[in-house]
């Protein structure tokens, strides 16, 4: 089946909020491209360091996501695989904040104390595409700092199963709000699929994020992004997976914490032991030794954690191509379509 590349930029009244319950607005096929724009978390309404997000946002319309894109063909039981091509900055601006009851060094809903809650503060960044970095500026002071440009996407995700709709904010085995600074461009996901076209959506672009998104906000950015889309006939994938080309990688959401952690460790020790062979304990041994243990967030309703390991360590035990190579096929094709620019 022939590839085609497919332009989509959303209206204004155009965007999901919640992962299912919402009609595709395209069908594409296995083998496709999609450039899309994504609005940032804020919806592009906090501009400037006197846009407090409680003034400006329309609460709960936060984090809005571009799609569903329905693809032909997928149904439960299949794995969606989308690569991301290129994920590049909209503006030359992005924003973040602090939020009364919010973030990881705060009293929240859940976690209620006597202290005064944060003062709601809003930092602008410079970013600077050319140069590869954002700038910081401290908002008492006249301090500055420029950090690496790493542009990844903190949101994306498929519907949940049996008609369910969750909020786009919150992470779960469908996807959502993972915000792990892994998924940048040149990084396949797969996705398990629960309901017929799998309906999938991408959001919440971050320029960059410290890992754990320890304020509730990262870099929060409007991007063009493009993906090339996959899809695994008969495979299933019971909670979103990564790779790179040096890594696999497994995520988990929940609460506590070490729930999330020890979702993120059986599911890449398990799909380790199926890639290679090995005796369950064996691949326990290996991913124990050789492992690592990224944060995705510790702020939204469910938190992530990610548990990765290098290629190199399973492919010196004979692993196969995860996924039968499907991510070095869009990988070609993403570096095809950026050549031919």
């Amino acid at each position: 089946m022939a590839s085609e590349l497919i332009e989509y930029r959303p209206g204004a009244g155009d965007y999901a909020y919640t992962f299912g319950g919402r009609p595709a607005v395209r069908h594409v096929k296995p083998g496709d491209l999609i450039s899309m724009y994504t609005e940032d978390c804020f919806g592009g309404v906090v501009r400037s360091t006197a846009d407090l997000p409680s003034q400006v946002c329309n609460f709960p319309f936060l984090n809005p996501v571009t799609g569903p894109f329905h693809v032909d063909g997928a149904e439960p039981g299949d794995t969606l695989a989308l690569h991301f091509v290129e994920i590049a900055p909209a503006r030359d601006w992005a924003v973040t904040t602090t939020l009364p009851h919010f973030g990881a060094l705060t009293s929240t809903h859940t976690t209620a104390t006597l202290q005064d809650p944060l003062e709601e503060r809003v930092w602008k960044y410079d970013v600077d595409a050319a140069a590869g970095v954002v700038r910081y500026h401290a908002s008492r002071s006249g301090h500055t700092v420029e950090l690496p440009l790493d542009p990844m996407h903190g949101t994306v995700g498929v519907a949940p199963a049996a008609g369910e709709a969750k909020m786009t904010i919150t992470p779960d085995a469908h996807g959502g709000n993972m915000d792990t600074p892994e998924l940048r461009a040149g990084v396949t996901v797969y996705l398990g699929v629960n309901v017929a076209g799998a309906l999938f959506a991408i959001g919440d672009g971050h320029c960059r994020q410290g890992e754990g998104e320890v304020t509730g906000a990262a870099v929060e950015a409007a991007m063009n992004t493009v993906v090339a889309v996959d899809l695994i006939k008969g495979v299933g994938t019971p909670w979103p997976r990564l790779e790179s080309d040096d890594a696999l990688l497994s995520t988990g959401s929940a609460r506590p914490l070490e729930d999330a952690f020890r979702i993120s460790q059986h599911d890449l020790v398990t799909w380790s032991a199926g890639l290679t062979g090995l005796d369950t304990l064996d691949a326990y041994q290996l991913i124990a030794q050789a492992g690592q243990a990224p944060v995705g967030n510790v702020v939204d309703t469910n938190y992530t954690m990610v548990a990765k390991v290098a290629k190199k360590y399973l492919a010196a035990v004979g692993a196969a191509a995860a996924y039968d190579g499907v991510h070095e096929r869009l990988r070609a094709l993403g570096r095809q379509y950026l050549s031919s620019r």
